[in-house]
């Protein structure tokens, strides 16, 4: 992974934080309650600008987190203060973080292991998350299931959608496309309009696909002792009609 990709620069920190505000994702409350069952400290891998983060923190969980992104700190910052708040995150990158002590549990929510894009780099993030962890610790996190009438009714297609951004109507027109069939990579491009139809930033994402079957193959090559995955936050074993995958890799006791 690249360290100078600031993924949510400037504008689109703040728009991406004021878009998820109310988007009523059940991560929030899957997430919480883990963190609440942990007994040992919670870290949260790429934090960005705090929708989980935060609260964990009201929810009065020793949670650190971190994320590449600066621009998205400073707004995570923000919000702390608003909520009388005080953050332990930091500027990291997942596939090469090392913290200052170890965490009963651990978590990437919302897609975000999906912006590695090579093998090595999905490894490395392994190696480091386990590194992390203390004995007995746990790995959660999701990824969408990759669903085939999805990809072949939308992407390449343009979607917009009005949105109330700073207090105005903005148009925020998003797409994504193949990139790499190989790969089995994709790219996912936003571009967001203010209200006299001038552009605001553009940006433009590249990452991989995860099914199942190469999740566990690079969980079976990680250090981790075992491995399990749920779908769509619930109890039930991963199967077709599902469209989350929720894994969860455990560390051995030492």
């Amino acid at each position: 992974m690249d360290n100078s990709d600031d993924r949510y620069r400037d504008e689109r920190a703040r728009f991406y934080d004021a878009s998820l505000e109310d988007a009523g994702r059940p991560d929030v409350e899957f997430y919480v309650d883990l963190a609440r069952e942990a007994d040992e400290p919670v870290l949260e891998t790429t934090c960005g600008t705090g929708r989980i983060y935060l609260e964990l923190l009201e929810g009065g969980v020793d949670a650190d987190g971190f994320d590449l992104s600066a621009a998205a700190l400073e707004v995570l910052r923000e919000n702390a203060a608003e909520r009388g708040l005080e953050p332990s995150v930091w500027r990291a990158d997942l596939t090469s973080f090392e913290p200052d002590r170890r965490y009963g549990l651990v978590t990437c929510p919302f897609n975000a292991i999906q912006n590695l894009t090579t093998v090595g780099d999905q490894l490395a993030a392994l190696q480091s998350v386990h590194e992390a962890l203390a004995p007995g610790g746990r790995f959660v996190f999701d990824v969408f299931v990759p669903g085939f009438d999805v990809i072949c009714e939308t992407y390449g297609e343009w979607e917009s959608r009005e949105i109330e951004y700073c207090g105005e109507t903005h148009e925020v027109r998003s797409r994504a496309r193949i990139a790499d069939e190989v790969e089995q990579q994709f790219t996912v491009e936003t571009e967001l309009y203010d209200p006299d139809g001038s552009l605001v930033f553009a940006e433009e994402d590249l990452l991989s696909m995860l099914p199942k079957r190469q999740v566990e193959l690079l969980a079976r090559h990680s250090p981790f002792e075992s491995h399990s995955v749920t779908g769509d936050f619930t109890d039930e074993p991963l199967s077709d009609g599902h469209s989350i995958q929720v894994w969860s890799l455990q560390k051995a006791d030492d």
